[in-house]
C-alpha cells in the first residue's frame, strides 16, 4: 500500500502539466522577466547575491529562477520528477543557472551534500509534512555555520474556516479543529488550486495539520534561533472562498470583516 506522501507525489505529478497552463502561475509572464516573489518575501529575503540557497518544495522551479535571477547560488528539491524536468526546461528557457535535485523532503540529505547560506521555503508546504521536527532537522543539516533559513506561509488559522464554495458570501465560520492529532486528513476532490475546473485522475490528497506553536518549536527543537516572526493580515492565494483580492495581489478578508491572520513570515539562523 502506497504511503500517504507518495498518494500526494501523485496528484503533484499530474498537477504540473495543469499549473503549467493556468493563469494563476503566468509562466509566460514569468518567462518574459516576471518576479515571482512576492512583496512580503521580496522584502523580507533582502539581498541574495552571490548566496547559496537551497530551495525547498520548489514546485516547477519559478520562485527558484527568480532568486537566481538575483544572483543567487540556487538548488531547488522537488520530489515530483514532472516538476523537476520543468524546471531544468525553464532554467534553459531563461538563461538562468540553477540545480533542480529530484527528491523527497526527508531523503534530503542522501541527495544533497553541499550546505548553504539560505534554506528557503514558501506558500503552502507545511500541510504536506507529516514530521515537522524531521523537516526542521533537515533544515538545520543544510545551513552553514551562521546561515538563514526563511519560510512565509499560509497561517495555520485559515483552516479553522469553512472552506466550501458556498461559504463566500457567509460570515467566517469556524469549523475545524485548528491542530490535528498528527494523523493525516484525507481529501478527494477535483480539480487543483490553480485551475479548480480541471480534470485530473490522480485526485486523492492527504494534509496534515500544524498549529504555529507546532511549527515555532520544531525550529527552535532542531537548534534554530527564532530572529523574527511576523503575522500578516494577507495571504498570496485565495485560501477561502470569503477572501477578497486587494489591488496588491494579496487576498484578505472583506471589508466588512475584522482582519485575521492570514499568514506568517518566519526567520531564523544556525
Amino acid at each position: 500500500m502506497q504511503n500517504e506522501m507518495d498518494v500526494n507525489r501523485l496528484y503533484w505529478e499530474e498537477a504540473v502539466d495543469i499549473h503549467m497552463r493556468s493563469a494563476f502561475y503566468d509562466v509566460d509572464g514569468f518567462r518574459a522577466g516576471r518576479c515571482t516573489l512576492d512583496p512580503i518575501v521580496e522584502s523580507e529575503l533582502g539581498d541574495v547575491s552571490g548566496r547559496h540557497v537551497l530551495h525547498l518544495q520548489c514546485h516547477f522551479g519559478m520562485d527558484s529562477l527568480s532568486l537566481a535571477r538575483r544572483g543567487a547560488v540556487v538548488t531547488g528539491l522537488d520530489y515530483s520528477g514532472a516538476a523537476v524536468a520543468v524546471a531544468r526546461t525553464l532554467a534553459e528557457e531563461i538563461d538562468v543557472p540553477a540545480r533542480f535535485v529530484e527528491s523527497n523532503l526527508y531523503d534530503a540529505r542522501a541527495a544533497i551534500d553541499d550546505r548553504f547560506d539560505l534554506v528557503f521555503t514558501s506558500w503552502g508546504v507545511i500541510g504536506w509534512l507529516p514530521d515537522l521536527g524531521e523537516w526542521a532537522r533537515i533544515i538545520a543539516h543544510f545551513l552553514k555555520p551562521g546561515g538563514r533559513f526563511y519560510i512565509a506561509e499560509g497561517h495555520p488559522a485559515i483552516h479553522w474556516f469553512d472552506d466550501r464554495p458556498e461559504a463566500a458570501e457567509a460570515p467566517l465560520t469556524a469549523v475545524y479543529p485548528y491542530r490535528g492529532d498528527g494523523q493525516p486528513e484525507f481529501y478527494d476532490e477535483p480539480g487543483t488550486y490553480a485551475d479548480p475546473g480541471a480534470y485530473l485522475v490522480n485526485t486523492k490528497e492527504y494534509f496534515w495539520r500544524h498549529g504555529l506553536g507546532d511549527i515555532v518549536s520544531a525550529i527552535a527543537a532542531a537548534g534554530l534561533r527564532i530572529d523574527s516572526l511576523h503575522e500578516h493580515p494577507v495571504v498570496a492565494w485565495q485560501a477561502l472562498p470569503a477572501l477578497v483580492q486587494g489591488d496588491d495581489g494579496y487576498w484578505r478578508t472583506r471589508p466588512d470583516c475584522p482582519d485575521l491572520p492570514l499568514s506568517f513570515s518566519l526567520g531564523a539562523h544556525r
